[in-house]
């Protein structure tokens, strides 16, 4: 009784986050329902002692690389670099090559710390210019922007300053550039297979006579001319967070050590705090900073212009972004606590590899929760101390772990109801009925991925 209790939560969640209601209100809801069905006097001490604990938690250590992240990504709107990025990659790639272009900026764009969200809405009016130049059916663009956006450059590629790539390191105490080359095999198998799939599709449309069609909704302006910033400009940077990026996650545990103890009067008590936990986060925020500051000292006047408007909307996405994920987060922790996990928990540790435990417990949260920072951050905070005794047993480097949590969060996440393909869709004027099939598709072929690193790591040894 106790594992459907968990099952009808977990569906619950799932069904209203599909309808497109509001997580941050109904996780709780959700959580605490499965609490009442289990012990209804535990319904106020599990809300205030373990789901606000939880969320709270996630808030306090997350929250300023949402802000960061979103304030980055707006600034390097305002000041016309991701026109001049998109601009550059085409010239290079050419028009004809329309699904590889766009491809290629979006991960251009996400690699450089550019969120995922903004991402989307920057990307899609050159999407649609080029696939309506090129005869490509309008139907393949959120396909190709989810192949560029929510796969390899998100949670593969080392370095990665996206949250998915973050959130493994507090709990392993990794870096972001943990197991490499496991990451850069993934990408590749990623970008190779999904190009191909994609240009299956183009030749399939192209065989049944099918354009880009006609009478869509939300179709932008055609651009009108204007002079964009130069193109190494526009990248300085995207480059300067990710070099800097690194740097700071070698300098950071040098200045301060192992660990850190603040001893002032207003304290009352020393303050300690593990280094190893949080010099990741540490490292992408100041990253974040210095390049949101390169936006400003190159593009300071029509960043100007627009940055208050611009900060409230970036402000407001990130609150949003990152408290529904730390409402996720809270029902995870309730779920973890009840008894019925403990019969999740205990499937899921009779699969004997340690590796493909971890990726399965955490690709199945990210689908079942449909968020992959919020399914991961469930499956790590309910079993890592499990994955940590796995991986010592079995010596396996903990940056394996990592790098495999971070690849398997990116994996069944995108199910109909995730947020993000909820907002590719609303933005591009598609439905799930015309476009979802290539989403899905991409889907599989980054879950495929997680299990040829495995492979790999098995195969060589090599991480």
């Amino acid at each position: 009784m106790s594992f459907l209790i968990i099952l009808a939560a977990l569906a619950l969640l799932m069904f209203v986050a599909y309808r497109g209601f509001s997580v941050i209100l109904f996780a709780p809801v959700c959580a605490l329902l499965a609490v009442l069905f289990t012990d209804p006097s535990l319904v106020p001490p599990m809300f205030s002692g373990v789901f606000m604990d939880k969320l709270v938690g996630f808030v306090k250590l997350y929250f300023p690389v949402f802000l960061l992240g979103a304030v980055f990504g707006k600034v390097i709107e305002l000041s016309g670099f991701s026109k001049a990025i998109v601009a550059a990659v085409i010239g290079i790639v050419g028009r004809e090559r329309a699904m590889l272009a766009i491809v290629m900026v979006c991960a251009v764009l996400t690699y450089g710390g550019v969120s995922l969200f903004v991402v989307v809405f920057a990307v899609y009016p050159f999407a649609a210019e080029m696939f309506r130049q090129s005869d490509i059916p309008k139907r393949l663009i959120p396909g190709t922007i989810a192949l560029g956006a929510f796969s390899f450059t998100m949670d593969s590629l080392p370095g990665s300053p996206q949250i998915q790539n973050i959130i493994p390191t507090t709990f392993f105490k990794t870096d972001t550039w943990a197991a490499p080359w496991l990451g850069v095999i993934g990408s590749v198998f990623i970008l190779g297979v999904g190009m191909s799939y994609l240009g299956w599709r183009r030749r399939q449309a192209l065989a049944a006579g099918e354009g880009y069609g006609q009478n869509h909704l939300n179709e932008p302006e055609t651009f009108a001319t204007e002079k964009l910033p130069n193109a190494f400009v526009a990248l300085l940077p995207l480059v300067v967070v990710g070099v800097m990026n690194k740097v700071f996650t070698i300098w950071i545990p040098q200045w301060y050590g192992a660990s850190h103890t603040t001893d002032l009067a207003g304290l009352g008590k020393p303050l300690v705090t593990d280094i190893g936990k949080i010099a990741a986060v540490w490292a992408v925020e100041a990253a974040l900073l210095l390049g949101i500051l390169t936006v400003l000292v190159f593009a300071f006047k029509p960043v100007k212009a627009r940055f208050a408007d611009g900060t409230k909307a970036a402000v407001s996405g990130a609150l949003l972004a990152s408290m529904n994920t730390a409402s996720e987060y809270g029902f995870g922790g309730v779920i973890a606590a009840l008894p019925g996990f403990t019969v999740i928990a205990d499937a899921l540790k009779a699969i004997p590899n340690p590796l493909v435990n971890e990726a399965i417990t955490v690709t199945t949260l990210a689908g079942i929760t449909g968020s992959a920072s919020g399914g991961m951050s469930i499956a790590l905070a309910a079993m890592s101390e499990t994955f940590i005794s796995a991986a010592h047993a079995a010596n396996i480097p903990l940056e394996v772990f990592h790098r495999i949590a971070a690849m398997a969060s990116g994996g069944m996440d995108t199910l109909p109801h995730n947020g993000a393909v909820i907002t590719l869709l609303a933005v591009t004027g598609l439905t799930h009925k015309t476009s979802y099939k290539d989403i899905f598709a991409v889907t599989l072929i980054k879950t495929a991925a997680v299990f040829v690193a495995i492979a790999v790591y098995y195969l060589t040894g090599l991480y």
